[in-house]
């Protein structure tokens, strides 16, 4: 099983994967039954969640019903203790959408909810991020979670997602983060797949960023808190809902 999920993840379009795993890891997730762990996106209980990842295979990664992450979970934990988005009536733009969260968010926050990709074809509105077709401040809140380290432009990208975003409208904005760098890296001159997973981790990656993250996003002009899972969770919890240590990067646009 490990092997065919490096395989796929490594050698098969993003869109590809998200259609194959959409019927078959929910098939495997049958024969997962148990009460060791549980999905707090898609309700489930399992003896354990399946192992996932692009360079290495993390235990404990991925829901075997909704595919969800530790990102995922620790993600929607937070919106539904901390905010009120599944129940005032904001509009949300959601791009780049994780399968997991498609039918909570849409059966949530209704027609309001618009997700947004280039390629995937979980997403509704096909656009390139760097430059969305949407009005200024069309959004009360915008997701966009892993993609700023795939795009040409991390710094037009953010500014996109600021000027639809309407004052005093907030969002999440993950991306994977190497805490060990005091300043991101990138290398205009790496553009083969090889030299960028070598350089970057993944070949369609063209970045990686440092500790100097959350700086980039108060570039752009928003107010950034960072929230870590033992901020909001105990110890238990973290165990059985296989959570990750990342951070969540909650944004938020002034009222000015």
């Amino acid at each position: 099983m490990k092997r065919l999920v490096r395989f796929a993840l490594n050698h098969l379009s993003r869109p590809t994967v998200q259609r194959i795993a959409g019927v078959a890891i929910p098939f495997c997730g049958l024969f997962m039954r148990g009460h060791r762990v549980e999905c707090p996106v898609c309700g489930r209980k399992f003896r354990k969640f399946f192992s996932y990842g692009y360079v290495e295979m993390r235990g404990g990664a991925l829901c075997p019903h909704c595919m969800s992450l530790e990102r995922h979970r620790l993600l929607y934990l937070w919106l539904e203790r901390n905010t009120d988005l599944f129940t005032a009536p904001y509009r949300l733009l959601h791009i780049a959408p994780e399968h997991c969260f498609l039918r909570p968010f849409e059966r949530l926050v209704g027609d309001k909810y618009v997700t947004a990709d280039l390629e995937s074809p979980l997403a509704k509105v096909k656009l390139d991020v760097q430059q969305m077709p949407f009005d200024d401040c069309e959004f009360d809140v915008v997701i966009c979670n892993h993609i700023l380290e795939h795009v040409d432009s991390d710094r037009k990208a953010l500014e996109e997602i600021f000027r639809v975003m309407r004052c005093g409208g907030w969002g999440i904005l993950l991306s994977p983060v190497d805490y060990g760098l005091e300043s991101s890296y990138e290398d205009p001159t790496k553009t083969t797949p090889e030299e960028r997973r070598e350089a970057f981790g993944q070949p369609d990656h063209l970045r990686i960023f440092g500790r100097d993250y959350a700086d980039r996003l108060r570039a752009a002009g928003f107010e950034v808190e960072e929230i870590r899972a033992t901020d909001f969770l105990s110890a238990e919890e973290i165990t059985r809902y296989g959570i990750a240590t990342d951070r969540i990067h909650f944004v938020r646009k002034s009222q000015g």
